[in-house]
């Protein structure tokens, strides 16, 4: 339910009616004042029937006395009173007459009010929107011209909801832009900018943006809400049901949708008042139109009839008139309700099959993620986990050229299948930001490390910069803020070749308790990004032409970015030209660690010093995998280590090994037929407390962290891994007075 713009032509037609009224003076023009002001009172209480009559009389006296200004008020006032009770073809007759006196007159203030009348009556019919976006466009530019501001503003809310109207999006936004470039610097009416602001609302829901569309109508029903405005909340409680609909939004939609029936049954409540008010004014203009001849013959018999006679009559008729408009009335509100009830209960129908529907699929997405990225991940655990170790093997230092690439390939797809599976939890909303404690430069110098064959396929070199003002003992989420440095330096290095790329963090205030406000900026001296491309390369499987490169990727990475940040609460920007490389930037509150650092464990140490380790100190592994090409990465790490290990297939077999073996560590794997990981772990504890069990797992960790951890499993190593990692987790968890980290 639009508001309709004759309102905006009435509240037109009596503000300038004021303002040049105001100018005239002689008796004459006084007494014409009174009849125009008869006539507007009239047609304000619905009767239409003395409206018309006093406007007539308008015309009729100023034609008489040559008076232009006031016979254009007469048709123009005519013109309105027609449209509003429905008969179309009078009210465009009339006003094309004021339209054309006005022209006559070459009065700009006249031209521009009767060019904008016109434009709202064709603006009411589809056929007629481009003679109605003549006619604005004429109005605005002689009120521009006579410096009408206010004039200009309003006509730009008519001209703006008629392109709304046609789906010319584009126009819409230039003119209400321009309206509110006159809102800061002239005063106008509030409930005008209110419109404005529900305009460019309707322009954002069109163009589907639907956050900044959500933004502006959310304005407006606040505004709406405390000033009860029911025209404008009932529009934009409708516009924000539609949007929550469409972005399957269910719950909000619902909400919204209670919100606007609220509002619909109060503004039915209004119009039903109003409705039987102009109906009973519009039978009666009828009447005084068809009957008039009637009316003739009747007074002819009226002396006959004596003033008793005529007094009952009139009162009879008059009964009889009002109860058959009031049953009328009655019929047609309660048939509207019924009406409006029974929608209502199919689109709450409709919207809860809609809610059990997404709420399946959703489940279902998710399901076959998770699925998905745990049998893609365990083939990769082999091929990322044999080419390392291969890598590692001095015997094939002529292929190191071939095993580097094929190692790189790996690691290439599982980012990929890692960025799928992120960008989908976060669009579901499935993913809160971890609060652990974490060291900053090893974090970074991690990262920095992950890119050595990149760096060096390119021939690029990247420079680390910390500010000294930035805590490095922080609490928060490190993985994510790796997702985002991870993406942003593979991007850099991606589009650079043989220059410099620069990770810098820059301390920038301190914003509340032990928060540190950063900025953190990811520059290279690349091929940089074309202005035209800087907002799209942000969308999803985007990519810019890249002559340099033959592999490009997706285009996740920066989405992936954007809306990691957009859980922090912050945004990306960039700054790029051509030729001339880019700068990627985002401010984040690093939170500091002030617990008191703990003791130095076995943790991080370096891949000599877990030889020495583990040279002195013998130990033995049980390996449990259902997959046996997992089973031989996994020995074969172990082996080179000096660790001993044995193999079982599956969960049974685990915990019969376990209890007829002395075990130092269980390395198992979780998804396994018949008894899985998680039920071997809680079966061995049973009878033994203190072995420790490790899961090595493709699962999706988000997902099942805790009830991992909650059947005894002491530790996750999530496949593929580094292998490092993979050491220092076991080195962490086999704990004797023989082992310690390295001094």
């Amino acid at each position: 339910m639009d508001i309709k713009k004759p309102v905006l032509l009435l509240f037109c037609l009596f503000s300038l009616f004021c303002l040049e009224a105001r100018q005239k003076g002689d008796l004459q023009n006084d007494s014409l004042e009174i009849i125009i002001k008869k006539s507007s009172d009239a047609y304000a209480a619905f009767n239409y029937k003395d409206a018309i009559k006093h406007a007539s009389a308008v015309i009729e006296k100023a034609k008489k006395i040559h008076e232009a200004y006031y016979t254009f008020l007469g048709y123009d006032m005519l013109g309105g009173i027609y449209l509003e009770t429905g008969d179309t073809l009078k009210g465009r007759q009339y006003s094309e007459k004021a339209l054309k006196i006005a022209r006559a007159t070459g009065q700009d203030s006249l031209i521009a009010w009767g060019t904008m009348n016109m434009g709202i009556l064709y603006s009411e019919n589809k056929n007629t929107y481009d003679k109605a976006i003549r006619y604005f466009e004429e109005s605005i530019v002689i009120n521009e011209k006579i410096g009408e501001l206010e004039q200009v503003h309003l006509t730009y809310i008519s001209l703006a909801w008629t392109y709304l109207d046609h789906d010319r999006l584009n126009d819409a936004y230039r003119v209400l832009n321009k309206a509110r470039a006159i809102a800061e610097k002239i005063e106008v009416d509030y409930i005008n900018n209110l419109y404005i602001e529900l305009l460019f609302g309707r322009y954002y829901k069109a163009k589907k943006n639907y956050g900044r569309a959500i933004g502006q109508l959310d304005f407006i029903v606040q505004k709406a809400d405390k000033d009860s405005i029911t025209d404008l909340a009932l529009t934009a409680y409708e516009h924000l049901t539609e949007i929550y609909n469409e972005t399957n939004d269910y719950k909000n939609a619902y909400l919204h949708l209670k919100k606007y029936n609220h509002y619909k049954e109060k503004a039915f409540d209004i119009k039903r008042i109003e409705e039987t008010e102009k109906a009973s004014a519009q039978f009666d203009l009828k009447q005084a139109q068809n009957n008039l001849e009637a009316a003739i013959r009747e007074k002819k018999y009226a002396d006959e009839i004596t003033s008793k006679s005529k007094s009952l009559s009139t009162i009879f008729i008059g009964a009889t008139i009002t109860l058959a408009l009031a049953f009328l009335s009655l019929f047609l509100f309660f048939k509207t309700r019924k009406k409006y009830v029974d929608e209502l209960k199919n689109k709450n129908e409709e919207l809860k099959i809609a809610k059990e529907k997404a709420e399946k699929l959703s489940k279902v997405k998710t399901k076959f993620l998770s699925t998905v990225s745990h049998e893609l991940r365990t083939p990769l655990y082999g091929v990322i986990g044999i080419s390392g170790l291969l890598q590692n093997d001095k015997k094939l230092k002529a292929y190191e050229e071939d095993l580097n690439s094929l190692k790189f390939s790996a690691d290439y797809l599982l980012a990929l299948i890692n960025d799928v599976l992120l960008l989908s939890k976060i669009d579901a909303e499935a993913i809160t930001l971890s609060e652990i404690p974490y060291e900053l430069d090893l974090l970074l110098k991690n990262i920095i490390k992950s890119f050595e064959f990149r760096l060096k396929q390119n021939e690029n070199k990247l420079h680390l910069e910390i500010d000294d003002g930035i805590p490095n003992r922080l609490i928060g989420d490190s993985v994510r803020i790796s997702q985002i440095l991870m993406n942003l330096v593979g991007n850099a290095v991606k589009f650079t070749k043989k220059g410099n790329i620069w990770l810098k963090l820059d301390f920038i205030e301190t914003s509340g308790e032990n928060l540190y406000k950063t900025r953190f900026s990811v520059k290279d001296d690349g091929q940089g990004i074309p202005e035209d491309k800087q907002k799209m390369i942000f969308d999803e499987f985007t990519q810019i032409d890249n002559k340099n490169h033959n592999y490009e990727g997706t285009g996740l990475g920066l989405t992936i970015v954007k809306k990691i940040l957009k859980l922090y609460q912050s945004e990306i920007r960039l700054e790029s030209q051509p030729g001339q490389g880019s700068t990627f930037s985002f401010l984040l509150n690093l939170k500091k660690n002030v617990t008191p650092e703990a003791k130095a464990g076995i943790q991080n140490i370096s891949t000599d010093e877990i030889h020495k380790t583990l040279r002195k100190n013998k130990k033995r592994i049980l390996i449990v995998d259902d997959n046996r090409i997992n089973q031989k990465v996994t020995q074969k790490i172990l082996e080179k280590y000096h660790i001993e290990s044995s193999l079982a297939n599956n969960g049974d077999e685990a915990v019969s090994m376990s209890k007829t073996n002395d075990f130092d560590m269980i390395l198992m794997d979780i998804n396994m037929p018949e008894t899985n990981g998680m039920e071997a772990a809680i079966m061995i504890r049973k009878f033994d407390k203190n072995i420790p069990i490790i899961a090595l797992t493709a699962v999706e960790l988000d997902e099942m962290r805790s009830e991992i951890m909650n059947s005894g499993i002491n530790d996750i190593i999530h496949k593929p891994y580094d292998i490092t990692e993979f050491l220092n987790i076991i080195l962490k968890n086999i704990v004797t007075e023989s082992i310690s980290a390295p001094e």
